[in-house]
């Protein structure tokens, strides 16, 4: 037995909180009848609905995908381009990116029908670590590399701490390479943060989402994820919304 907003948001419907709120406000049948109590429980056995559309119980699935340049991270785009999602058309979940991925921006990103991980994952209370590795030019200076780790004062407020490496540099074409982590999920923060120190950012991948990696990926593919990899996410989501 599951508590029905728990399911509701797992089918991928929407978020955990939208689900309670769904219920309160009578939208949300279950074999039926109204439901308005939450922690309601139901059985795989039950038909649930909302707003008189059946849910789907699909099985939930989890992939980490190498997105290349030029793809959108989102389920569909009104101006026709390419999205993460037009590359999972041999699955039949619905599936849906976590968080974003800047169109110009190439690397790891997850995708899943299960949207309670999802809405956990993206909490404004818990971020991920996400590792970038940005070629930029010119070469920064090590008072630079420095305000990018202790933090860049951006329009939107002051930046968390960050780790920041010097990975490589070539003083013939004044370009280098800098791998940084973030935990938060601010648009086009790493961009932004280095152009506040005025440095040009050529090329931006996200080498790592928290633990995983892109090793054996090439642009375009995706591998799911191993059942302990899902447990690790959700051991890590778990913990920080419960501190």
């Amino acid at each position: 037995m599951e508590r029905l907003q728990k399911v509701i948001a797992q089918a991928g419907v929407a978020s955990r909180r939208k689900a309670e709120q769904l219920i309160t406000a009578g939208m949300v049948q279950v074999n039926g009848r109204t439901v308005t109590e939450l922690g309601t429980k139901v059985s795989e056995k039950d038909e649930i609905s909302v707003n008189g559309i059946p849910i789907d119980k699909e099985l939930p699935v989890y992939f980490l995908f190498y997105k290349p340049v030029g793809v959108i991270s989102s389920v569909t785009d009104d101006r026709e381009r390419t999205t993460v999602v037009d590359f999972f058309k041999h699955v039949p979940q619905r599936i849906f990116p976590v968080g974003r991925l800047d169109y110009d921006t190439s690397g790891a990103i997850l995708l899943t029908n299960d949207g309670e991980l999802a809405n956990r994952l993206m909490h404004p209370r818990f971020e991920i670590d996400k590792t970038y590795i940005a070629r930029i030019n010119p070469i920064p200076k090590a008072e630079q590399l420095k305000k990018l780790a202790t933090g860049i004062e951006l329009e939107d407020g002051m930046t968390a701490e960050a780790k920041v490496r010097l990975v490589a540099s070539d003083s013939e074409k004044g370009t280098a390479s800098v791998q940084i982590t973030i935990h938060e999920g601010r648009n086009r923060q790493v961009r932004r943060m280095f152009s506040a120190l005025h440095l040009h950012v050529r090329k931006l991948k996200r080498e790592r989402y928290g633990f995983l990696s892109l090793t054996g990926l090439h642009p375009g593919d995706s591998r799911t994820l191993k059942p302990h990899e899902v447990k690790t996410l959700y051991h890590l989501a778990n913990r920080e919304n419960q501190g």
